[in-house]
């Protein structure tokens, strides 16, 4: 099984912090967006490829299709950040048995139906219950801005 290197919620993806800061403190082989959307969308990949610094290989993958990488052992090597929008993704991956101990909560933009958690992280009740279940499988939630950020707990942040 691939070695993760980071698992990061941020509905941004691949920008300047992951590029500047995050890879810098998690070098990584390979960066796995998992979003069933973005999987589907082929500009949306052509950007985020251009975003990823060289030699860092970017996959746009469906849910589906990071549980099957994962399990390919032609990957074993390979170190891998996984970026996220929501913790539903996560959710899923934890669910199919990737074996994912934390997650770094970055930003979650304001938007309809979400309240602000704090300045750069807002959810949704159903996003909030799916963070709390990620802490109930034993998966560390925490939220950093950048790598030097002291990671704050979910608990301080959502009651």
């Amino acid at each position: 099984m691939a070695q993760l290197t980071l698992v990061r919620i941020d509905d941004r993806l691949i920008h300047g912090q992951v590029v500047t800061a995050w890879l810098k403190s998690y070098d990584s082989d390979i960066i796995i967006v998992t979003d069933d959307g973005v999987a589907k969308d082929k500009f949306a990949q052509r950007v985020l490829k251009a975003a990823a610094p060289q030699g860092v290989a970017v996959g746009a993958l469906s849910v589906a299709d990071t549980l099957r990488f994962f399990k390919a052992p032609k990957y074993a090597s390979k170190r891998v950040m996984i970026i996220v929008k929501g913790p539903e993704a996560v959710e899923g991956l934890v669910d199919g048995g990737v074996p994912i101990k934390r997650v770094i909560l970055g930003g979650m933009g304001k938007k309809e139906g979400r309240e602000s958690l704090n300045r750069n992280v807002s959810a949704s009740p159903d996003e909030i219950a799916c963070l709390k279940r990620l802490v109930e499988k034993g998966v560390a939630v925490e939220y950093a801005l950048v790598p030097d950020d002291a990671p704050v707990p979910l608990s301080k942040i959502v009651s």
